[in-house]
């Protein structure tokens, strides 16, 4: 072999072994560990327990539920860049059961003006996607965002909506930008990030604030 074909090789391996080690510490990051697990699930007993303390009824419960579903939503959007099918239909079937136990003697009305809030937002996530993908050639939002702004909307009141929105989108831009100061990279308006490990805390922390709130009154 010669020293031209050597040295080829010589780079080919390299960055074998590099694309291995990045590999192997993204699978490393992907996969909690027990210290890990176990602070899972004390946030997730205290959500639940603040749930159930905080609403009277079935509405606790339902919010111990969105606790769980949100969180779920959130690992799953961090690790894999997606949000799966089942976690948002579960989050909206429990957003309408919400509604009718908030009016049980108007249980179809508050379940379809639920559903109209949901479908109104999500309506608007899929015209920024769509937007978006037409100036930029490329996909900005997932359609699992999508789907996770219809939960917003049948969980949250129109008041709580726009600010669990600014409450996810603020908290993923400083998110964004601690990392890339922390790591040393560059500020890239093309980089990945998972808005749904955002959103997800947002709407049950509004939820929360709106069931107080409402209980102040």
């Amino acid at each position: 072999m010669t020293r031209l074909g050597r040295a080829g090789a010589a780079v080919s391996i390299s960055k074998r072994l590099q694309s291995g080690s990045c590999d192997s510490l993204v699978r490393k990051l992907a996969t909690p560990t027990a210290a890990a697990k176990a602070m899972l699930a004390l946030v997730a007993a205290a959500a639940v327990s603040v749930s159930l303390i905080s609403a009277p009824g079935l509405i606790g419960p339902l919010g111990a539920g969105l606790a769980l579903v949100m969180l779920a939503i959130a690992l799953v959007d961090w690790q894999r860049f997606i949000i799966p099918n089942r976690l948002n239909i579960a989050a909206g079937g429990l957003a309408l059961l919400h509604a009718a136990a908030q009016e049980p003697e108007a249980m179809l009305q508050a379940v379809a003006t639920a559903a109209l809030r949901g479908f109104a937002v999500a309506f608007m996530f899929y015209a920024l996607r769509f937007g978006y993908a037409r100036m930029r050639r490329r996909q900005g939002l997932g359609l699992g965002d999508v789907k996770l702004a219809f939960v917003a909307g049948a969980w949250l009141d129109w008041v709580m909506i726009p600010v669990a929105i600014q409450l996810a989108a603020f908290a993923a831009l400083s998110a964004y930008l601690v990392r890339q100061l922390v790591s040393g990279q560059a500020i890239s308006v093309i980089n990945r990030l998972p808005f749904g490990l955002f959103l997800a805390p947002a709407i049950w922390l509004c939820w929360l604030l709106e069931v107080r709130w409402m209980a102040a009154f």
